[in-house]
């Protein structure tokens, strides 16, 4: 069975919850460690008014202090950020993946830490550049790029650069059929209404050629690429920024949708929502359906 280890992401919100609700569920995945201190677990499960599992292994991470619940504060983003990086650290060497539970970026920025969010610190450490995937096993969409201005997004289409992104997806995935997505209405009609299409062709030309079989397929049109009938073919597409994507997959499967970072070392999956102050310690049972569908992936990623 698989070792992962879970970071519980910022304590003031659902993390912890989730984390107790669904240990019973998630040691049948895998054999589960989560990055906490016995004060702080302890602490959060008598405000949660909920036992520790005899079973619920922890290891070490950060000091105890005063939880807030629904609260942005300085110190539940330190400990998010510390059990970010103690599971890191662990999957280099010691676990076979990671799964993280919600932070909050405002936290991590009254912390002190720059990077705004996972993936972001992930692409310093390893000094690589992730590929953020986003969905369920319905239907997973790639983010060729994400957190850009929409006016930016054609000039960053250059043949070598998306043949790059789209064998290190393939190296990832393994998987044996990948859409692209084309930038323009109409994949361009042609070349009539853009021509960014040439150069997305090109490179799935050449990566098909490097690979020795037809893997990827396009520059497929954006307004049909999710049609029932093409997610029956397909589950992983490439897409060309970020809402291109992400309307299909949170429209379709909001409550199921996870965050995988891939082109990196090690395994990293997410849930794909935030921290729900708004519900957190509150008695509201939070859906667990995007955390362990991130488990389910890390043990199949692994």
């Amino acid at each position: 069975m698989k070792t992962i280890a879970i970071s519980l992401g910022d304590i003031n919100g659902i993390g912890l919850e989730l984390a107790l609700n669904s240990h019973k569920q998630v040691k049948k995945l895998c054999n589960p460690l989560y990055l906490i201190n016995k004060k702080l677990l302890q602490r959060g499960a008598k405000l949660l008014n909920k036992n520790i599992p005899n079973d619920f292994k922890i290891v070490e991470v950060g000091k105890d202090f005063k939880i807030k619940p629904g609260k942005v504060s300085k110190k539940s983003g330190k400990f998010s950020y510390k059990s970010f990086l103690k599971a890191v650290n662990l999957a280099k060497s010691e676990v076979d993946a990671i799964t993280t539970l919600p932070i909050n970026k405002e936290a991590w920025n009254k912390a002190g830490i720059k990077e705004a969010g996972h993936t972001y610190l992930l692409d310093k450490i390893f000094k690589k550049e992730a590929i953020m995937m986003i969905g369920c096993d319905k239907l997973f969409t790639l983010l060729f790029t994400h957190h850009i201005p929409l006016k930016k997004v054609s000039k960053k289409i250059k043949t070598k650069k998306l043949l790059s992104f789209l064998l290190n997806s393939y190296n990832s995935l393994k998987v044996e059929k990948i859409g692209v997505l084309g930038l323009n209405p109409h994949a361009g009609d042609g070349g009539v209404l853009g021509n960014e299409e040439k150069k997305i062709k090109k490179a799935i030309k050449k990566a098909n050629k490097i690979l020795g079989k037809n893997i990827f397929i396009g520059p497929l049109v954006p307004d049909t690429a999710f049609t029932p009938m093409m997610r029956k073919e397909i589950q992983h597409f490439v897409c060309m920024y970020h809402d291109q994507g992400l309307i299909a997959t949170k429209s379709l499967y909001f409550e199921e949708s996870i965050n995988v970072s891939l082109n990196l070392p090690i395994i990293r999956t997410s849930v794909d929502h935030g921290t729900a102050y708004d519900i957190a310690y509150r008695d509201k049972n939070p859906s667990n359906v995007s955390y362990i569908n991130a488990i389910k992936e890390a043990v199949r990623l692994a």
